[in-house]
C-alpha cells in the first residue's frame, strides 16, 4: 500500500518526531511521571489513529495487519526496554541524560530495522522460501529466549562485558566520568570517549540482536514492506517516555520473555504454514484476526501471572522481615 507520496509523508513526519525528540532531550533534566505519561499516552494514540486512516483509505484487513504487528513489535520493544533498563543500571547512567541514550537507542533501532525490512522484502520477491526461513529464524530466537528465562539468566548479563564495549575500551580512551550529553570530549590535549559513548554502542548492540527477531516477526503478520515499517516506527518511537512510565514496573514482569518466547514460536508456525500453503494449497494457514486474539491473549496472561507473582513475593518477603 504504500506509495511513494506515502513512503514520503511517513518519513518526513518520523524525522519531524525525532527532531522534537532532540530538541526536548537537548538539555538534559530527569523525566517526570507527568511528563512520561504525557508522551506514552501521545505515542500510544497515535498507532491507533493511523489504524482508523488505514482502515478507511484502505482496507479493514490491512488496518489489522498493522494493529497486530504494532502489538507484537511493541511487547517485543517492551523487552528491549529491559535490556536498556539492564544497560542504564549497569553503566551507572546518571537520571539527566537517560533520555538521551533512550533516544540514541531508538534511532539505531529504526536505522538497523530499516535496513532488515529492505532485507526482508527483497527475500520475499525473491521466493516463497522466505517465509521458512523467517519462521526457523523465529524457532531459534524463541528457544534461546525460553532457554534463558526457564534458567533466570535473562537479567544477569553484564553489559561491560559486551564485545564492542571491551573492544573500545582497548583502542580508545575513555574518561572516568559522564560529561553531560558529550560522547567525545579533549582530555590532556588528547581527544577521550566518555562512558557515554560506551553506553551507546552497547544499546547500538543490543538494537541488531532485536531486529533480527522483531522484523521477521512482523513478516508473519504482513508481507506489505510499508505496513513492516510503519508498525515498527509507531512501536519505537514511544519507548524514550514508556521507558520512564514502566521502570518501576519492568522488574515485575517475571514472566514477560516467557511470553515473548510462545509469541515467537506461534508467529514462526504461522510463516512455516503459509510457506507450505503456498506448496501445498491444502495446508491450511491462521488468519490474521486469530493471531491477534492470540498474541492480544498471550500478553494479557503472563502480564496477570507475572504482577500476581510478583506481589505473592513481595507480600512474602515482607512477612518474613517482620519475623
Amino acid at each position: 500500500m504504500g506509495s511513494p507520496m506515502l513512503w514520503t509523508i511517513s518519513i518526513a513526519v518520523l524525522v519531524a518526531l525525532l527532531v522534537a525528540d532532540f530538541v526536548i532531550t537537548h538539555k538534559p533534566h530527569e523525566v517526570s511521571m507527568k511528563e512520561a505519561v504525557g508522551w506514552s499516552v501521545f505515542y500510544l494514540a497515535l498507532p491507533f489513529v493511523f489504524a482508523l486512516f488505514v482502515w478507511l483509505a484502505y482496507s479493514g484487513g490491512q488496518a489489522t495487519e498493522f494493529v497486530t504487528g504494532f502489538v507484537v513489535e511493541k511487547s517485543l520493544s517492551v523487552d528491549n526496554l529491559f535490556v536498556f533498563m539492564l544497560i542504564l543500571t549497569g553503566f551507572a547512567v546518571p537520571a539527566a541524560v537517560q533520555q538521551r541514550v533512550l533516544l540514541y537507542g531508538i534511532v539505531g533501532a529504526l536505522v538497523l530495522r530499516g535496513i532488515f525490512i529492505a532485507l526482508g522484502a527483497a527475500m520475499l520477491q525473491a521466493g516463497t522460501w522466505a517465509f521458512l526461513v523467517f519462521g526457523l529464524i523465529l524457532f531459534v530466537s524463541a528457544l534461546k529466549i525460553l532457554v534463558e528465562a526457564l534458567k533466570g539468566h535473562q537479567d544477569e548479563k553484564d553489559p561491560s562485558e559486551m564485545r564492542s564495549v571491551k573492544l573500545m575500551r582497548r583502542f580508545t580512551h575513555v574518561t572516568d566520568d559522564y560529561r553531560g550529553t558529550k560522547m567525545v570530549v579533549r582530555e590532556a590535549g588528547k581527544r577521550a570517549l566518555t562512558p557515554l559513548a560506551i553506553v551507546v554502542v552497547a544499546v547500538f548492540a543490543t538494537d541488531i540482536v532485536f531486529a533480527v527477531d522483531s522484523v521477521p516477526a512482523v513478516y508473519g503478520i504482513t508481507e506489505d514492506p510499508y505496513l513492516v515499517f510503519a508498525t515498527n516506527a509507531f512501536a519505537l518511537l514511544g519507548l524514550r517516555a514508556l521507558y520512564f512510565v514502566l521502570q518501576a514496573v519492568l522488574a515485575k514482569l517475571i514472566y514477560l520473555n516467557h511470553g515473548l518466547a510462545i509469541i515467537l514460536a506461534f508467529i514462526g508456525v504461522k510463516l512455516v504454514l503459509h510457506w507450505a500453503h503456498t506448496v501445498w494449497p491444502a495446508v491450511p494457514t491462521i488468519p490474521t484476526p486469530i493471531s491477534l486474539l492470540a498474541i492480544i491473549g498471550i500478553l494479557g496472561a503472563v502480564t496477570v501471572l507475572s504482577l500476581r507473582v510478583s506481589k505473592r513475593n513481595e507480600n512474602r518477603e515482607a512477612a518474613d522481615a517482620k519475623a
